[in-house]
């Protein structure tokens, strides 16, 4: 693959510059020690910290915007080496958010969900011409670049909490950014259809049972959403799959939620 193709938009590196501007608010304004963290620490990180709080909020969105790119861009990228170079026409390798279908559904709902319900909901897509990947094992591949992007970044963030002396806040705020790329990937990992975990089951269904998913795709995804919102056992077992995820790959629960709490710090 040309280099050249892969150019990294003022718009990525915007979405970037906004993380790192809540990153560094935490590392500043920090009034908390490691090991006060817990449940009141949540609480008061929410209500007495207003820089704190703006840092949380501006890591957390941030970084979930730059992930939903890297997710997009996952996709494409496997496609472009699959054998679909349309991709780098469509604008797909310069991590421009603006270009995976529409900006509302791509970015602003998927962030406006994240932070009422905090429940990382699928965002854009990626257009991709599947008769020209070569083989099924590649448009699964395709498929699984997306989520697997996700918990790449999780399992980065995990290690970078386990492993560096950082702040009280930003630990709690990158535990909880942890956990919504852990949220992600298993979202996206289920076999819905309009989800990822299907697409990679798609090649190898018969042609009927494409038909279907195919009607489907339109609105399985957020039906699945509502189901989750709405019933309070498949919202537990989702939340219970989620975490066992997170700290089977090392992640701190606790802080997670702490971060969680701090989020949403309204709810404090």
């Amino acid at each position: 693959m040309h280099r050249s193709a892969i150019r990294p938009s003022p718009v990525f590196l915007g979405l970037l510059a906004a993380t790192l501007a809540g990153a560094l608010l935490l590392a500043v304004d920090a009034p908390f020690d490691t090991h006060q963290l817990g449940e009141r620490t949540a609480i008061d990180f929410g209500s007495r910290n207003v820089l704190g709080t703006i840092g949380v909020v501006l890591l957390v969105l941030g970084g979930w915007a730059v992930s939903l790119t890297l997710h997009e861009f996952g996709h494409a990228v496997v496609a472009y080496r699959g054998g679909d170079r349309a991709v780098a026409a469509k604008g797909y390798l310069t991590l421009d958010i603006r270009h995976y279908t529409d900006p509302v559904f791509s970015m602003v709902l998927p962030l406006l969900l994240l932070a009422i319900g905090g429940i990382p909901l699928p965002g854009g897509a990626v257009w991709i011409n599947r008769g020209a990947l070569r083989t099924r094992g590649v448009a699964s591949a395709v498929s699984l670049a997306g989520p697997l992007s996700n918990l790449a970044v999780g399992v980065v963030l995990i290690a970078l909490v386990a492993a560096a002396p950082l702040p009280a806040g930003l630990l709690i705020g990158l535990s909880y950014l942890a956990m919504v790329q852990v949220l992600a990937f298993v979202l996206n990992i289920l076999p819905v259809p309009g989800l990822d975990g299907y697409g990679a089951l798609e090649p190898y269904l018969s042609p009927r049972a494409r038909e279907l998913g195919m009607k489907a795709r339109p609105w399985a995804p957020l039906a699945l959403f509502a189901v989750i919102i709405g019933f309070p056992y498949a919202g537990e077992a989702f939340w219970t799959l989620s975490t066992t995820v997170y700290g089977l790959l090392g992640g701190d629960v606790q802080m997670a939620g702490a971060g969680f709490s701090a989020f949403m710090f309204w709810r404090s």
